[in-house]
């Protein structure tokens, strides 16, 4: 997943002269016209909060609004369909969310509030999510890639960020390091405890997110090559080493069940130092159960079985594909501690259908609150 690079709000928190109290203390606290074609919804009706059965609470109904970057980015004085974060929201509002996960803070600049990239404007943000009843949870930021001085006061100005939004979770789309070898791991893995207590310092646990390629299996073992680098592996895969290498008081995960069921998908096997092929396949819901604390939010992300493409499966609205939610939602443990996030990269309709996203966001919401355990 693309998400939008986040600058460095730092210059504009000292800029207003506050400190991390005053600068807390300071926040306060669409209809999509277009119906998308042979999309089914569940058919059983939303239960009221607290109903046996639910297996989302209304309160627990998520969206990243990467989902909806289309409308969020567009020119309001272009079209008729909400745009930008003012109206978006108000329209998942409407459709029930309450919660929200941040791909970045940008939208077009002739949207209300324009520049919402700034401490104002995350005051701003903040008033529209609690006029609407949402909470935010997240965002998709960037993480240093160093520890230094300077990446640290750039992080501890993103934690001021989340903290005005009232976000409990700070993280990034991407994978710790998109290398298969063991020591980038582990250098990965010593700089997220650092930004982990970090985040911890300010009330916020440090997430990373996974794709695929970050349940392949890690280079780590077998005859090395020219540069010194391992060439096989000993089965483990790239983020089991990641969980397993960092402090579990302060790095945790955000579990693309899509992309993880792609990995249980493509990555089934390896070559073992001794040069033999070893099938092993990936259980998503059995890494989630060994340890559910390190898991508070997952993408909700369905898709179509598909063995004529690479990945195995076709991103569709929440409810409407093959991915076993029911059974993976009711079972992972810590029962009322995850918060699932509907996605769908693929949402966007573009020109042909402008309301595409909002309407998926619709039929998502309605299938997410219709899942019965």
């Amino acid at each position: 997943m693309n998400t939008q690079h986040q600058p460095n709000p730092l210059e504009l928190v000292k800029g207003l002269g506050l400190n991390r109290r005053q600068f807390l203390a300071a926040t306060t606290g669409m209809a999509a016209a277009a119906t998308v074609a042979g999309i089914p919804l569940a058919t059983s009706a939303s239960a009221a909060p607290g109903a046996n059965g639910v297996v989302v609470p209304p309160g627990k109904r998520g969206i990243i609004l990467y989902t909806v970057r289309d409308a969020i980015s567009r020119d309001p004085a272009t079209t008729p369909y909400a745009s930008g974060f003012k109206a978006v929201l108000e329209e998942l509002g409407r459709i029930g969310y309450k919660q929200v996960e941040f791909a970045g803070f940008g939208q077009h600049a002739n949207a209300p509030g324009g520049n919402v990239n700034t401490v104002a404007g995350a005051q701003l943000l903040r008033t529209w999510l609690d006029d609407n009843g949402i909470e935010a949870e997240g965002n998709h930021g960037s993480i240093p890639s160093t520890v230094t001085d300077a990446t640290l006061a750039q992080f501890d100005a993103a934690c001021e960020v989340a903290n005005i939004l009232g976000m409990g979770h700070i993280g990034t789309g991407n994978d710790p390091t998109g290398s298969a070898y063991l020591a980038d791991w582990v250098a990965a893995a010593e700089r997220w405890d650092v930004f982990g207590q970090r985040a911890a310092s300010h009330g916020l646990k440090l997430y990373t997110h996974n794709h695929d390629v970050a349940y392949s299996f890690l280079l780590d073992s077998g005859p090395l090559d020219a540069q010194g680098r391992p060439t096989r592996s000993s089965g483990t895969r790239r983020l089991e080493h990641f969980l397993a290498n960092t402090d579990p008081a302060y790095v945790y995960l955000e579990m693309d069940i899509y992309w993880a069921h792609v990995a249980k998908y493509k990555h089934t096997a390896y070559t073992a130092a001794d040069g033999s092929t070893v099938t092993s396949i990936f259980n998503p819901l059995s890494v989630v159960q060994k340890q559910p604390i390190r898991f508070p939010l997952f993408h909700a992300k369905d898709g179509d079985s598909r063995p004529d493409l690479a990945n195995g499966y076709e991103m569709v609205p929440f409810g409407t594909g093959d991915i076993d939610y029911k059974t993976f939602l009711t079972q992972t443990g810590a029962k009322g501690y995850h918060n699932p996030m509907y996605e769908q990269d693929t949402a966007p309709g573009g020109a042909a259908n402008p309301g595409q996203s909002l309407e998926y966001s619709r039929i998502s919401y309605q299938n997410m609150a219709a899942l019965r355990g």
